[in-house]
């Protein structure tokens, strides 16, 4: 499914239909809406021998990376190119399988990060576009630009050339200590430092993309560290964003209903402390006492984990969903919450913005997509209809 004004097409992309039914049989390979049929672009599967775990690992998050050509001296990571609404080629749908015979269904977008669908039927993700092209295989003396399927699998995050026939990663990143539970990639990054990486412990990570695709070993190279140990917030990290236009500035979310706001240019090492959360139901800011504090704020969401996070494109609306089933739509400069609504029944999961940012879309547990306009919710929510 291709698009070039941010909203999803009805043209598909042919040849792909015949060989995913081949592959995955009693899996739908297309849906049918007003304005017209939808169908898979194609599939891409991994051999059950490819991960190094004797048993299947379900695929947890996917994310989609383009790379540009090396702009800067070959000793420096260059910046890359990053998901830009003015592309004309967006990813709608990407297939992944794994070890146990499962498939994830995943639609990539947003800040570049994304969940996937397990065989449970829950809605794991949810986008309307991104950019996508043509890509190069990397190695040791990778220079050029690429596209390409960042995932993590058990306690290893692997990388595949997007458009490659070759199903094998042509990188795989082990984690000793923690499993990796999600990542954010930023085509805007003006130091090299592009890659997010969070970790079941807490910990978050920076890198270069094009580091460790230029690197043959299986550990992090010329990482960030920030939140070492789980020292600021030792609960699961949920989710990673990062600030469009934000200069370098991400966030983190925690199973613990707290986010967190880091500056990359920052010691990821240095102190940061905060106040008692005296009512933990109510939404509150805190700010860290110190100017060379790292992360700089932190924001009270819920009780319970928050399950995603997601920021408009324009950087000024913040959209998180967690367990307790609330969609919450924030203004990001103001540190205020503008209004919310609640899912049928559940947890909700994903959450992602139109391009234009008139419209979000949720997904959960009750196997629906909730699709809002920002408007009339912001009319409901000064009615008190958030329930």
């Amino acid at each position: 499914m291709n698009s070039s004004n941010g909203m999803m097409s009805s043209s598909a992309a042919a040849g792909a239909s015949s060989s995913a039914n081949a592959q995955s049989p009693g899996l739908k390979t297309y849906f049918k809406t007003p304005e017209g049929r939808y169908k898979l672009q194609y599939e891409k599967t991994h051999a059950s021998g490819l991960l190094h775990y004797a048993h299947g690992k379900t695929v947890t998050q996917v994310t989609l990376a383009h790379l540009k050509d090396k702009q800067v001296s070959p000793s420096v990571p260059a910046p890359s190119s990053t998901f830009s609404t003015s592309s004309g080629v967006r990813s709608a749908v990407r297939f992944l399988g794994v070890g146990n015979g499962t498939r994830a269904l995943s639609f990539v977008g947003g800040n570049g990060g994304s969940k996937t669908v397990n065989g449970s039927g829950r809605v794991g993700s949810l986008s309307l576009g991104i950019s996508s092209s043509s890509s190069v295989l990397g190695n040791s003396n990778f220079d050029g630009k690429g596209t390409y399927l960042i995932f993590n699998v058990g306690d290893a995050i692997f990388v595949s050339d997007l458009n490659s026939q070759d199903k094998d990663p042509i990188k795989a990143i082990h984690f000793s200590n923690s499993n990796p539970t999600c990542h954010a990639f930023d085509g805007d990054a003006k130091d090299g430092h592009d890659l997010l990486i969070g970790l079941s412990s807490g910990d978050v990570y920076s890198v270069s993309l094009r580091q460790q695709l230029q690197d043959l070993g299986k550990k992090l190279v010329g990482a960030h560290h920030y939140n070492k140990d789980g020292s600021v917030n030792n609960s699961r990290c949920t989710s990673l964003a990062w600030v469009p236009g934000g200069d370098g500035s991400f966030v983190a979310a925690h199973a613990d209903g707290n986010l967190y706001v880091y500056e990359k240019s920052k010691d990821g090492a240095a102190d940061s402390s905060f106040p008692i959360i005296k009512d933990p139901t109510q939404f509150s800011v805190a700010h860290a006492r110190y100017s060379k504090s790292n992360p700089v704020a932190r924001w009270h969401i819920c009780v319970g984990s928050i399950n995603c996070i997601s920021f408009s494109n324009d950087g000024t609306r913040l959209a998180t969903v967690g367990r307790d089933g609330y969609l919450r739509v924030f203004d990001y400069a103001k540190e205020t919450l503008i209004c919310g609504v609640k899912s049928y029944y559940g947890a909700l999961l994903c959450c992602a913005w139109s391009m234009d940012g008139k419209y979000i879309l949720a997904g959960g547990e009750d196997d629906l997509v909730l699709g809002q306009d920002l408007e009339l919710l912001l009319t409901a929510w000064n009615f008190n209809v958030f329930d």
